[in-house]
């Protein structure tokens, strides 16, 4: 058996897509779906059960999941806006501490969610080899994941473990996050209802508006690189991104070119409440991973938001495996 922790949410749900692409069936969803849409998620695909995340600690410890494989622990509140830091304690890191503490135990291959927002305003790089106890993350959602990080090194269980810090991942089966929803799909639906889209103004020297930059990546490229890891049962703690910085006029224009829409856009005032928390330029370094010997392309930016507009978000089923012939 395979466990997705999060499974119902947008990378978790993407994951056991990827798995079933890999004829594997035999997976147990873990998640919280609460009052949200995420069961949509689950709509097209195939799984053995399904169980509550407060229910699924006890399940461990009494040992009532026999022959698990691995655990893909995706589960957390991934909300960069998230106040509540005793919130984000207990659901980010001592829930995915219990996690990792059984899998070691029992041997267990364990793949978790870190994440860029580790790495704070960037000013010391990108780089999954530099030392993490000098990342100073820029929100409690950032430090409850570096938390993480700092307990397994700390803890000497870091080889135990492999751990992706995923960047600006967009893509299907994103749709019931809000806020938190990528610029792709708000782009989208912005655009659809109105026309133009809205972008923030820049209020940092060197960056024009709009060319504030992010490593975006394609949520089929992130299920293929998670998949590549659990293929070679890799260890450590690794960046996931293109390795390419694109700015938000490079996304949204095309979006309108996907669309076949004249580009209108209107830069407008950042809310205050964010202005000291914006990250202006994020890009993965990608060298330690790609020595593992991942040599596979990533969708281009351009590529990417057309396969998701014109395969998901224009179908009448947007979710993941809408159809037969969809590929990783």
């Amino acid at each position: 058996m395979i466990i997705v922790t999060g499974g119902a949410g947008f990378i978790g749900s993407a994951i056991v897509w990827g798995l079933n692409k890999k004829g594997i069936n035999d997976i147990l969803v873990v998640d919280h779906l609460g009052n949200s849409d995420k069961w949509k998620n689950l709509n097209n695909l195939q799984f053995k059960d399904y169980v509550e995340k407060d229910e699924f600690p006890d399940i461990l410890i009494s040992n009532k999941c026999a022959h698990i494989e691995a655990i893909f622990h995706m589960g957390a509140c991934s909300s960069t806006t998230e106040k509540d830091s005793t919130y984000l304690i207990h659901n980010n890191f001592e829930y995915t501490k219990l996690v990792a503490q059984y899998a070691i135990r029992k041997n267990i291959y364990f793949i978790y969610a870190s994440s860029a927002a580790t790495y704070g305003d960037g000013r010391l790089g990108f780089s999954d080899q530099m030392n993490i106890d000098n990342l100073f993350p820029l929100n409690p959602y950032g430090f409850s994941k570096q938390l993480f990080d700092i307990w397994a090194k700390r803890n000497r269980v870091d080889h135990h473990l492999m751990g992706f810090k995923f960047f600006n991942v967009y893509g299907p089966n994103e749709y019931h996050k809000g806020e938190m929803k990528s610029v792709v799909c708000k782009a989208y639906y912005q655009i659809k209802e109105t026309g133009q889209m809205k972008l923030f103004k820049s209020y940092k020297d060197g960056f024009a508006h709009g060319e504030q930059k992010r490593d975006f990546i394609y949520i089929k490229d992130v299920v293929d690189a998670v998949l590549y890891a659990f293929d070679n049962r890799l260890k450590g703690l690794y960046n996931l991104g293109t390795g390419k910085a694109r700015t938000f006029l490079d996304l949204v224009k095309s979006v309108f070119r996907a669309l076949n829409l004249p580009e209108k856009i209107e830069f407008i005032e950042m809310p205050e409440s964010i202005r000291n928390q914006y990250q202006y330029f994020t890009e993965a370094d990608m060298k330690k991973f790609k020595e593992t010997g991942y040599n596979r392309s990533f969708y281009s930016l351009e590529d990417g938001i057309f396969d998701y507009i014109n395969n998901y978000l224009e179908s009448y089923n947007k979710y993941l495996g809408n159809r037969k012939d969809e590929k990783v």
